[in-house]
């Protein structure tokens, strides 16, 4: 009998299909992308073919409801593909991750009018887009966001500015949070959460440049006096938008933490194949115990990692509150990849700082998964927080 692996909503697959899906992702990741990762992550080129094959492969739609066109695939299920993606491209999980994250926004607290008409073009990949949270003053404090949005008539008239967007230039849609009620008190009952399409006075400030994360676009994004049909407030509940987000940065935490485990995981394993072949003192360098050491805790980094990323995954899929397994995760799988980079460098030596390998990619990547979805500070105060609440004395 099959083993059956159920998600959040009650849908489920068996492990054959699970595996079935995670081989051809592998084998697309094989074909079509592995010989173009320097060319693209080089020259920060955004992947339209590569993004055209994602679509054909379901991923768009990964986490997305079977009712709404979606696979409807568990956390766990959508955690190892994004971990054997990040293996290959990091820049590509975020492609589809961010769009998740809108995705299950509408989906978790949408009306069904709004689930209709936004979840099947969401699924297919033809409106594509990502959270717009951050803004130039405001990362981790989201209470303190300063986009605003005023009621007109049937509509809200927004302004504002959003930055580090992700799929902010090739996307047409986002879940934008915005404050609707400035003087509310908590300030989170304040906020409020819009699907917004571009349209007039929505526009594209500027591609952002970064260190690494290179081939996906992440942008400044302009509202000015851009009007919003009222009926685009998710789940048509003012004040609610923090709580919306809130439970979509569940989902994406786990996502981070997944990346984190595919970086660690092609650090090692470059790191392994590398300490095999290179020579030292008449031996291959992975006999000398310096090298090993390096191994055997850049090894156990990664399976440490990937049994956090699964717990916090099946605790989501039983739908059960997870910001401490999540944050958890995330906390330690990102911090993994970044020390496993981090070593892979230093046992390439010169070759890893060389840009005809992939180990320095792997070490201008790392450090986003420290500070995406919630800065690691901010992950080890919410575990904190979360370790007390549950253990009361």
């Amino acid at each position: 009998m099959s083993e059956t692996l159920t998600n959040r909503a009650g849908e489920s697959i068996t492990r054959e299909d699970e595996q079935q899906l995670l081989d051809a992702v592998q084998k697309w990741l094989d074909r079509e992308v592995r010989d173009k990762v320097l060319e693209f992550d080089h020259g920060d080129i955004y992947p339209h073919e590569m993004v055209e094959q994602m679509k054909e492969l379901g991923l768009f739609g990964a986490t997305i409801g079977q009712d709404y066109g979606g696979l409807g695939l568990p956390a766990g299920t959508y955690a190892k593909i994004v971990t054997v993606v990040s293996e290959v491209w990091m820049s590509l999980s975020g492609i589809f991750n961010s769009h998740l994250i809108m995705a299950a926004a509408v989906e978790r607290f949408g009306t069904e009018d709004q689930k209709r008409a936004y979840l099947p073009r969401f699924a297919t990949g033809e409106l594509r887009g990502a959270l717009a949270l951050t803004e130039p003053n405001c990362g981790t404090d989201l209470q303190a966001i300063r986009t605003r949005a005023v009621r007109d008539g049937d509509d809200y008239v927004i302004n504002g500015t959003k930055t580090w967007i992700s799929n902010g230039i090739e996307g047409g849609c986002v879940a934008l949070l915005v404050k609707t009620d400035p003087e509310a008190q908590p300030r989170h009952k304040g906020t409020s959460l819009f699907i917004a399409e571009k349209g007039p006075g929505f526009s594209v400030g500027r591609k952002l440049e970064k260190l690494g994360y290179k081939g996906i676009d992440s942008a400044e994004l302009v509202f000015d006096d851009y009007r919003v049909p009222a009926d685009r407030l998710i789940g048509l509940e003012e004040g609610a938008g923090f709580r919306h987000v809130m439970g979509g940065l569940e989902l994406g935490r786990i996502n981070v933490a997944a990346r984190g485990v595919g970086i660690a995981n092609a650090a090692l394993k470059d790191a392994t194949a590398y300490s095999q072949v290179r020579e030292t003192m008449g031996k291959p360098i992975c006999q000398h115990q310096a090298i090993q050491t390096k191994l055997g805790d850049m090894a156990t980094r990664c399976e440490a990692s990937r049994l956090l990323v699964e717990n916090a995954a099946a605790t989501y899929d039983r739908g059960e509150r997870c910001d401490m397994e999540a944050g958890m995760a995330k906390l330690f799988a990102s911090e993994s990849a970044l020390e496993n980079a981090t070593e892979c460098m230093r046992i390439h030596g010169a070759y890893g700082y060389s840009k005809e390998f992939h180990v320095e990619r792997y070490y201008r990547d790392a450090p986003l998964m420290c500070i995406g979805e919630g800065t690691n500070e901010m992950q080890r105060i919410i575990i904190a927080r979360q370790l007390i609440e549950r253990n009361p004395v």
